[in-house]
């Protein structure tokens, strides 16, 4: 490991501890907080994640967050209907932006969320999270609202896979791990880099492209690393992440968008063709099925016009 990431790991390396509520809500003064939940058919969870956020961090004795969004990405299940009954404002991903066409992917949720949001720091959180826990929130926005030298914070946690402890992560492990600590050294501090709780200041966030799919996370890690440095990035410890876990295949389609994502950063140049065959056994044998990996990506949204326009209004 580098000694520059050492040195990181001791002053950007936190648990949630570090920071006591009384403290973060102290140093949170005049900044807005925008929590935002990206949700595809997550009925059966995000009801307690806003209760969760709503009981514990939105109220009269603790204002922390100032507004709580699910943008919903064509549930085909109630989660729009539980969203808004457990107190979020929930937005159509394809009623934000319609100018330009939405397609299927976390990425251009989380970009659109921009356009929809008025905090000065945007906490993203997904939506399949069980045994949700406040301190997911208060554990990340915390470093932004007491060291104006931070940008931005990722969660880190421990990932079990059933009743295996630290099994969880296998995408992290087999391809984004690799990757960084070969290509983009200066991350392998961050313990998980490909988790979906972090928060950023919107400063930064309207500065980066927005891979739309998979690759979103490892993207915006490794463009805030390269606009802002090393020492604006941090990460908290806020215990045990519990979530759905994925099968085999749609691992390895994340798999290939987060190194298309990578590819893309590392050369700008020769690409390989953006597909991946995948099998499954049928009557007669394998049958190939072919996918197209996330190779679309959404420019800064300082770049949009409809988002100028707003922040002038």
């Amino acid at each position: 490991m580098l000694e520059e990431v050492e040195r990181w790991l001791d002053r950007r390396s936190w648990s949630v501890a570090d920071r006591p509520l009384e403290r973060v809500l102290a140093a949170k003064r005049g900044t807005r907080v925008s929590v935002v939940l990206p949700a595809l058919n997550e009925e059966a969870t995000v009801g307690d994640i806003v209760s969760v956020i709503r009981r514990e961090l939105m109220s009269e004795s603790v204002p922390l967050v100032d507004e709580l969004v699910v943008i919903d990405s064509g549930s085909t299940d109630r989660t729009a209907e539980v969203a808004a009954a457990a107190g979020a404002r929930v937005v159509a991903r394809d009623a934000i932006l319609p100018r330009i066409p939405a397609v299927p992917g976390k990425g251009e949720v989380l970009w659109r969320s921009l356009l929809v949001t008025s905090g000065d720091v945007v906490c993203f959180v997904d939506a399949d999270l069980r045994d949700f826990s406040a301190d997911f929130v208060t554990g990340i926005v915390g470093p932004l609202l007491t060291d104006p030298d931070v940008d931005f914070v990722k969660a880190m946690y421990d990932r079990p896979l059933g009743d295996a402890p630290g099994q969880g992560g296998r995408v992290t492990e087999l391809v984004a791990r690799p990757l960084l600590n070969l290509h983009w050294p200066q991350l392998a501090g961050f313990v998980q880099p490909l988790g979906g709780e972090y928060a950023a200041r919107r400063s930064l966030l309207e500065r980066l492209p927005f891979p739309v799919g998979y690759g979103v996370e490892l993207g915006l890690l490794v463009d805030a690393l390269h606009t802002v440095g090393l020492d604006a990035l941090a990460q908290v410890d806020v215990g045990v992440r519990k979530h759905r876990h994925q099968d085999g295949q749609a691992l390895g389609r994340m798999a290939a968008a987060i190194y298309r994502t990578a590819q893309l950063r590392l050369s700008r140049g020769h690409l390989v063709r953006p597909l991946l065959t995948q099998f499954e056994r049928g009557e007669s044998g394998f049958v190939p099925h072919t996918y197209a990996v996330d190779t679309e990506e959404r420019p800064p949204m300082a770049e949009i016009v409809e988002y100028a326009r707003r922040r002038v209004a």
